[in-house]
């Protein structure tokens, strides 16, 4: 297909601005609750979970079914205009760098002066309403998490890391069961990431 001026804007309006077009469903969404995939080198698919690599964006929502569809529909090759190559384990990949991106996030956090880890600080951190998003361990005690959700009712709550994950990124040598963290941009990064892997979990 001939690429008209049309086009072109077209194109360039898709990479600007708050919200991308899903080439699943054709929604125009906020980036935050999007990934963004590149094709590169031998036209393979690549996934640019910090939206850095050069080329046209192919986004689609943060869901792993999104994902399997695009890629078993051919969705990526339609958008991109040519054929491409989907790696079989395009979803799962997806998943790590999130997870990644996400502990992260928690270390910086930390070193930024966000972090409050283990049971007595966060509850000192809670009771001093400067907690805009709780951590706590998936392989934590699931009563022990529940009351700790109930001192902080509608903060966000991550559950997404093992205490040994958890307590790695935020530099203890042991594990991290509870983690809270006070209002800043790293938080409120890390609640979206959060929800974009929560959205690439397999069921």
């Amino acid at each position: 297909m001939a690429m008209t001026a049309e086009n072109l804007d077209n194109e360039e309006a898709e990479e600007t601005g708050p919200n991308r077009r899903c080439i699943a469903t054709g929604e125009s969404l906020p980036i935050a609750g999007l990934v963004r995939f590149v094709v590169g080198p031998g036209n393979i698919v690549v996934p640019d979970i910090d939206g850095r690599l050069p080329g046209r964006g192919l986004w689609l929502k943060a869901e792993r079914a999104m994902m399997e569809a695009a890629a078993s529909k051919r969705l990526f090759a339609k958008a991109a205009r040519k054929d491409v190559v989907v790696p079989a384990d395009l979803a799962d990949t997806v998943a790590a760098l999130l997870k990644r991106r996400c502990l992260n996030h928690l270390g910086l956090a930390k070193r930024a002066g966000l972090v409050a880890a283990g049971a007595e600080k966060v509850r000192a951190r809670i009771a001093e309403g400067r907690t805009a998003a709780l951590v706590e361990a998936a392989d934590g005690s699931l009563d022990e998490r529940r009351k700790f959700v109930a001192l902080a009712p509608g903060i966000p709550v991550v559950e997404l890391f093992t205490g040994a994950e958890l307590g790695a990124a935020v530099g203890r040598e042991t594990a991290a069961v509870h983690v809270a963290l006070a209002p800043g941009k790293l938080t409120t990064t890390l609640i979206e990431d959060a929800a974009r892997l929560r959205g690439m979990q397999k069921t």
